[in-house]
């Protein structure tokens, strides 16, 4: 039977060092520091079949609201104003040094299967509209997070950066500047800033693409106003500390928080809300923004359930509610011209 405290004491005796061991054999990419369990097909209708949580009014009616007019409030703002704007799900819209960033864009009806519960707060012919360089950076190769269609809508001039091997189907929705990464690679972006691609521990399949034929990775957006991690998603890992280690000042945290239940089967690849606080202290971030959650139904909890479920964790915890930024779809969080940075 499965065991949250085993399982979080033994990714606690995880050497780091294998953070930088080879993660390529055999052309298929893998976790150096722990394996991924295996299953397959039958481990996935073991889930299916299983009997599911029960789950409060609370918890099924939670969702995050929509606010309008995003679009509007970003043409308000001056032009040198830096912001952070939920879009939906793992798709946010940041704007830093002049230029803008979409992280994991999705404005698809459907991640392939589940269907979209909330509408993205911009379409894809505003994001377009949008004064500024547009960079996009994917996490990995997953529906809900790598969505063709999207991509291929957005502007033509977008600089892409993706995780090693999936370049090519990058290239094949039009886009000509895509730039693979590998882990603890770094670019740098011009207007001072710096893109680092950084371990994740999740894995990758496409109905076009084997398991792990492509990588998977999070990222640190190192600007001269603010150092922001984007987490893709990942369960929880001995990364998040070494994160801390090589990047003291990261001022806000995206950590991804949905589809996490049922735990023995979602535990490896996504963080529940406890691990995703911990994540964030790990990390020592200025300030925690949950993701991937209130935009489609992809574990057995209920789409808005992260929402209740951090409200509790961090008062069980005893960590400040205001260090964690729980956004509405639309919501704009401004980016102060220099972040005062901790104690």
């Amino acid at each position: 039977m499965f065991s949250d405290a085993k399982w979080q004491n033994d990714v606690k005796t995880v050497s780091p060092s294998l953070l930088y061991a080879p993660h390529y054999k055999d052309g298929k990419f893998f976790n150096p520091w722990m394996p991924m369990e295996q299953g397959g097909l039958s481990r996935l209708l073991s889930w299916k079949l299983s009997a599911r949580n029960s789950y409060t009014a609370e918890e099924k009616n939670a969702m995050p609201e929509f606010v309008p007019g995003l679009k509007t409030r970003i043409n308000e703002l001056p032009a040198d104003a830096n912001f952070i704007a939920w879009i939906g799900h793992t798709t946010f819209l940041i704007r830093a040094g002049g230029e803008l960033w979409l992280t994991d864009p999705i404005f698809s009806d459907r991640a392939l299967l589940p269907k979209r519960l909330i509408p993205p707060a911009l379409s894809l012919s505003e994001v377009n509209d949008l004064t500024g360089k547009l960079n996009i950076v994917i996490s990995h190769n997953h529906y809900d997070h790598f969505d063709k269609a999207s991509l291929a809508a957005l502007s033509g001039d977008a600089r892409i950066f993706v995780p090693l091997g999936l370049g090519a189907s990058v290239a094949s929705t039009g886009k000509s500047q895509v730039a693979e990464m590998d882990w603890w690679q770094s670019i740098d972006c011009g207007n001072g800033a710096t893109l680092v691609c950084l371990p994740a521990q999740h894995w990758s399949r496409r109905i076009s693409q084997g398991t792990n034929k492509t990588l998977w990775a999070s990222f640190l957006l190192i600007t001269p106003n603010a150092t922001i991690y984007f987490g893709g998603d990942s369960g929880y890992f001995i990364g998040y500390s070494e994160f801390r280690k090589k990047y003291p000042e990261i001022d806000y945290a995206l950590i991804a928080t949905g589809a996490y239940h049922p735990r023995w089967f979602m535990h490896y690849a996504h963080l529940n809300m406890n691990e995703a606080i911990l994540a964030f202290q790990d990390i020592g971030a200025k300030y925690f923004i949950p993701t991937h959650w209130g935009t489609f139904q992809l574990g057995d909890e209920p789409p808005g359930y992260p929402l209740v479920d951090l409200r509790r964790t961090l008062n069980a915890l005893g960590v400040d509610a205001s260090k964690a930024l729980a956004m509405n779809i639309g919501d704009m969080i401004r980016i102060p011209e220099k972040v005062i940075r901790r104690k």
